[in-house]
């Protein structure tokens, strides 16, 4: 068994899982961190979105190259239900979301806003339902990591925000494209980008709407990696399987207090004391052990492997 299948799950902890806007979705998900039967194979779902484990990994394509990868209502139910289903997969540590046929997605799509939008139906209390593009509004306990290649832009730059990193292809475009066409941003872009990027980046690019590059991605912090064309998913995965592999338990908690300070945090004192009250019992459940195999040598000079 490799070293990323080893670590998946060991010890529960008990997380409740918030959204975005600090409702709680009282769903108790688990911290997992060293498993024996996290495996390569998994279920392989296609269609509109095609999903496909791969060890403690699972991978999500938004499937309509036809259409650059836009999302109508079926894709953004499918997405919504995959990253619940991730969420909830005690024996997954990592998803990493793409899209099919060179774009990771275009943003709505605006031919269905155009010709059905007495069928589409959107959830305004945004504690009660969906966002536009599916899973906008869930704060995931689990990290996602996006593979961006050819259009991230509209309601696609919003899903590519939902996840923790970006890894992008040099080729790559961002942007609020729907600027010129009235379509608002209401999947967490005016929420999320300014927290990544700073008020003022953020402002230049949701007022604007121009096209921003992989380089200058990278420079503002929206990109986390630039990488060559046609290379973003499988540097997604080893990214993901990268941190698949650490103890779960610290990683996770750790994960959780930097997105409480960020967003729901009332203070610095609550940013503090909930970093403490998280991080403590992961001292008892991974801490020590860790410590007794650096002690060993393991782990020494900065060495990760």
């Amino acid at each position: 068994m490799t070293l990323m299948h080893s670590k998946c799950l060991r010890g529960v902890l008990p997380y409740t899982v918030k959204s975005l806007y600090g409702h709680f979705l009282e769903k108790v998900c688990c911290f997992v961190s060293n498993a024996h039967f996290c495996t390569s194979s998994g279920r392989v779902t296609e269609g509109t979105v095609a999903v496909e484990r791969r060890g403690p990994v699972v991978t999500m394509a938004i499937n309509r190259p036809e259409v650059r990868n836009a999302v109508n209502q079926e894709t953004a139910q499918r997405l919504l239900e995959e990253l619940k289903a991730f969420e909830e997969d005690q024996t997954i540590c990592a998803a990493v979301l793409h899209g099919i046929g060179g774009n990771f997605c275009a943003g709505y799509d605006l031919k269905e806003l155009a010709h059905h939008s007495a069928s589409l139906k959107l959830e305004q209390d945004v504690t009660k339902g969906p966002g536009p593009m599916g899973p906008s509004r869930l704060m995931l306990s689990k990290p996602l990591i996006a593979a961006v290649s050819g259009y991230a832009v509209a309601g696609g730059m919003e899903l590519a925000l939902l996840a923790d990193l970006r890894v992008v292809e040099e080729s790559a475009i961002m942007g609020v494209f729907c600027r010129r066409f009235g379509v608002p941003l209401i999947d967490g872009g005016t929420v999320r980008l300014p927290q990544l990027i700073g008020l003022s980046r953020a402002l230049d690019l949701i007022l604007t709407g121009r096209p921003v590059g992989a380089q200058e991605a990278l420079a503002y912090g929206l990109a986390n990696r630039v990488v060559p064309d046609g290379t973003a998913l499988q540097v997604a995965m080893e990214l993901a399987e990268q941190i698949s592999s650490f103890p779960q338990q610290c990683l996770r908690a750790d994960r959780a207090s930097a997105y409480h300070a960020t967003f729901n945090a009332a203070s610095f004192t609550d940013a503090m004391q909930y970093e403490m009250d998280h991080g403590l019992p992961v001292i008892r459940a991974e801490s020590v052990a860790g410590a007794t195999k650096f002690s060993s040598g393991v782990g020494r000079g900065g060495k990760f492997s």
